[in-house]
């Protein structure tokens, strides 16, 4: 079960790959600038997730324009995320939860993914620039997408 909408969102520090190398990703890093798109999904090189991030890609500007910026978080390693962004060029900014401390502290674990291991369920989430969760999705199947509406109309209310 995610956590509740009105909860304080839990701040991370996340690893991220990217040409120029690893570099951390704090969430806390965007209160008071902009609000952000938590997007957990189970596995990069998957086909719904490959659908998914790179539909977000060719929509990004929608997402800056409503003042967000879109942070997608999988279990897999920052080199994984790294080469699949590269193959599907996909630019939203991606980070590796390999240990799956950010997954269980938003309650969106996913235990068994077609018995290969716990993953990060589908899961969306709006944090605004108060720190604060206003839209929290868990989709009933990792093959089910969040509802973009109702993120960006979350995001719309934020102003």
């Amino acid at each position: 079960m995610p956590i509740a909408v009105g909860s304080s969102a839990p701040d991370f520090t996340l690893k991220s790959k990217s040409a120029s190398g690893l570099a951390d990703v704090k969430l806390s890093a965007n209160f008071g600038s902009k609000n952000t798109v938590l997007l957990f999904f189970p596995l990069a090189f998957t086909g719904v997730c490959t659908q998914e991030f790179c539909d977000i890609t060719a929509g990004l500007g929608q997402y800056a324009g409503l003042g967000a910026e879109v942070i997608g978080i999988s279990v897999d390693s920052p080199f994984a995320q790294e080469a699949w962004a590269n193959q599907h060029k996909i630019t939203i900014k991606l980070v590796s939860d390999l240990n799956k401390e950010v997954t269980k502290a938003y309650g969106v674990l996913f235990p068994m993914l077609a018995g290969v291991g716990d993953t990060s369920a589908r899961a969306a989430f709006v944090i605004g620039k108060d720190g604060v969760v206003h839209y929290a999705e868990q989709t009933a199947t990792p093959k089910d997408l969040p509802n973009f509406e109702l993120v960006k109309a979350a995001l719309a209310k934020l102003g």
